[in-house]
């Protein structure tokens, strides 16, 4: 029975995606247009879904691979060490564009809201990577990359996608896809992947969510308690599908492993930012 931790060892996990430099700022509302207010509290670190997940992932399994792309600069950098201090193996091409940035109002409620500046950088399958090590995963989550990145991640056992790493999905199979019902662009996706994923899940925030494989199975799943109150919803569901991403390479049931999902994504909002209340394995 999972509480804060779970002594679960020896799954091999990694992430294909993105990384975004995020400055956070606590409001107690986000501001109306032309209305200042102040801030309580701001940080900044290494976010986005792809690094989000691979914490979350390390913190489960106890190691995780990042193939990502980072601009040659000083946030490329940043992020690399905030990474690598937060357990995670980061394995990344340099690009000649800067490191993307994002700024998130985080409310009185925990919800957040959030800009980003620049385009993402995505890792390639041309990229001087080791992508050879993916072959020996038993679970990858993607949030980005080409067509050739995608078939890379696709020698690992399971493929976990989020619809966010756009049409490029087609180039494979993915065993699941989870997104997001509120996100319209998800929704958009996830409903037109050609070949269907094996399993689709609609996550609905504090409603739980449902599911459905190509077997003709479906069913749903009800939201896990937060450990405490909720502080900072940003990066809940990508702590979900890594959460999702390692149960399934953990070969436990679709309803063992949404159970995990919503407890890692229950934890993540319980503390200040992404990192500080995800699950942990002990």
């Amino acid at each position: 029975m999972l509480s804060g931790r779970t002594t679960i060892r020896g799954v091999r996990v990694a992430v294909v995606g993105h990384v975004e430099w995020i400055e956070f700022v606590s409001v107690e509302h986000v501001p109306l247009a032309g209305e200042i207010v102040h801030a309580h509290d701001w940080w900044a670190e290494p976010a986005g879904g792809g690094a989000v997940a691979a914490v979350q992932l390390a913190r489960l399994a106890s190691a995780a691979n990042l193939f990502t792309a980072l601009g040659d600069d000083a946030l490329g950098g940043r992020s690399r060490a905030g990474l690598e201090a937060l357990g995670v193996t980061v394995h990344a091409a340099p690009r000649a564009e800067p490191t993307r940035r994002g700024f998130t109002f985080l409310d009185a409620t925990g919800e957040r809201t959030i800009t980003t500046l620049g385009e993402r950088l995505a890792p390639r399958g041309a990229d001087a990577l080791p992508w050879s090590t993916l072959g020996a995963a038993d679970a990858v989550y993607v949030t980005a990359g080409d067509a050739p990145a995608l078939r890379r991640a696709r020698a690992a056992r399971v493929l976990v996608a989020t619809p966010r790493a756009g049409s490029v999905l087609e180039a494979v199979a993915a065993d699941a896809v989870v997104y997001s019902v509120d996100d319209a662009l998800e929704r958009e996706v996830a409903a037109s992947l050609t070949p269907p994923p094996a399993l689709i899940v609609a996550t609905e925030g504090a409603a739980g969510g449902s599911w459905r494989s190509t077997d003709g199975t479906e069913g749903r799943w009800e939201a896990a308690p937060a450990p405490g109150p909720v502080v900072d919803l940003y990066g809940a569901g990508d702590s979900f599908a890594a959460g999702l991403t390692f149960a399934l390479g953990e070969r436990r049931s679709i309803e063992d492993a949404l159970a995990l999902a919503a407890r890692c994504g229950a934890w993540c909002i319980s503390g200040r930012g992404p990192y500080a209340g995800q699950l942990r394995s002990s």
